[in-house]
């Protein structure tokens, strides 16, 4: 069996380790049975949940045994860390709404087939139902308040107020180590670096109870060279949902990241070999667009799958080289009399008025390649001759208009 601690950390996944000689020893003479959290506060993973699913195909694809949890139960708290005031509360039906679509996107990335196949549980079938007594009895009675004031995803939130409601929120997330570690024999967790705290429950709770086999792993968050998150478009989140973010506009995102961040954004969102990524990364000149292509193109058929990664590959080169086709751009209905200001409010290219007017007003708004700087412009049929217009931001933001 490879050990997969020698793939994620030349991989740049590596951050922290609860026992990292342990570990290290127990992937090389092992199967492993770990597990990821996902809160579906949502009804579609977006690219911060990216990180995850990918460690979690390089654990299966060494031998080890994924185990996906769903947060049903957590997510109707909420996880306070990195957050500066509470989650809006979803409804229980929403939740559960929730957890069924979030499963045929990880089931994109897993095999549930085999001796280590992946299996999806839902923590609102042992949450929901705690008596509340009883769990502050045997499970709260092993955490110090103290020592949960001091932790990041806590401390942070002292000033601005932490709900009692919310500092349960741990408790839920160690106990839930604590019943995979019972129930199908998981001893790790792995998460996010915010998780870190969260992890460190968890792990020593099952300590504390008896077993010595409970271990913490988390991994690198997915950011720029500059230390910003990414994933965020003017719309909000990149959503893996093909109805909320388009594959092509997927693929835009990652063809247009910055070169400083290329290497790390294929070594953590693509199964390209390392020393091949290196090599496609090594240049600093034109030879870089390269690798941005080849970035774009696997990351958005992991996710979308290889038609609809080659359809926005094609789109893009119709902007950028005149050779491809255009039916695969993000496109946006304008009604009729909409001004350029409606459309590219309309198109997200600019969230308000103001900004869009700014936009127009500074140049860098395109419409079908000529240069609009009047901000009352009307589009008119002239404007779709072709049956669209292309809408253009700059250099490398492109979006097709239809009526």
């Amino acid at each position: 069996m490879t050990n997969v601690f020698d793939t994620l950390e030349r991989r740049g996944y590596v951050e922290q380790l609860t026992h990292p000689e342990e570990i290290k020893e127990l992937f090389a003479k092992e199967s492993v049975p770990f597990y990821i959290g996902i809160d579906p506060t949502a009804d579609s993973l977006h690219v911060g949940h990216f990180i995850s699913l990918m460690v979690a195909a390089h654990m299966q694809k060494a031998g080890h045994k994924p185990i996906i949890l769903m947060g049903g139960g957590t997510a109707a708290i909420g996880d306070p860390s990195g957050k500066t005031d509470m989650r809006n509360m979803l409804t229980i039906e929403q939740l559960d709404s929730n957890v069924e679509k979030i499963k045929s996107q990880v089931e994109k990335f897993l095999s549930f087939e085999g001796d280590n196949a992946a299996k999806i549980v839902n923590n609102a079938d042992w949450l929901r139902n705690l008596n509340y007594i009883d769990f502050m009895r045997e499970i709260g009675v092993h955490f110090s308040v103290n020592r949960m004031l001091a932790a990041d995803c806590y401390k942070n939130r002292l000033e601005t107020g932490l709900t009692f409601f919310e500092m349960g929120y741990m408790l839920m997330q160690s106990y839930d180590f604590l019943y995979l570690h019972d129930h199908y024999g998981c001893k790790l967790e792995m998460g996010g670096n915010d998780q870190w705290s969260n992890i460190i429950g968890g792990v020593e709770l099952i300590r504390k109870i008896g077993a010595e086999d409970s271990y913490g792993f988390t991994f690198k968050l997915l950011t720029t060279s500059d230390g910003v998150k990414m994933g965020k478009t003017v719309k909000g989140a990149l959503w893996l949902d093909p109805e909320k973010t388009s594959p092509y506009e997927f693929y835009q995102y990652w063809r247009n990241i910055g070169d400083a961040d290329v290497e790390n954004v294929m070594k953590l969102l693509t199964f390209i070999d390392v020393d091949e990524i290196e090599e496609m990364t090594k240049y600093k000149d034109e030879r870089m667009n390269e690798a941005k292509r080849r970035a774009a193109f696997e990351i958005t058929k992991l996710v979308h799958g290889e038609e609809a990664a080659k359809k926005a590959e094609e789109a893009t080169k119709a902007m950028f080289e005149g050779n491809g086709n255009v039916d695969a751009m993000e496109s946006t209905t304008i009604a009729d009399g909409a001004s350029l200001v409606d459309a590219i409010i309309a198109t997200g290219i600019a969230p308000s008025k103001g900004q869009a007017k700014t936009l127009i007003t500074q140049g860098a708004i395109t419409l079908n390649d000529e240069k609009i700087d009047d901000i009352s412009y009307v589009l008119t049929d002239n404007d779709f001759k072709d049956g669209y217009a292309i809408l253009k931001k700059g250099k490398k933001v492109f979006h097709k208009l239809v009526k």
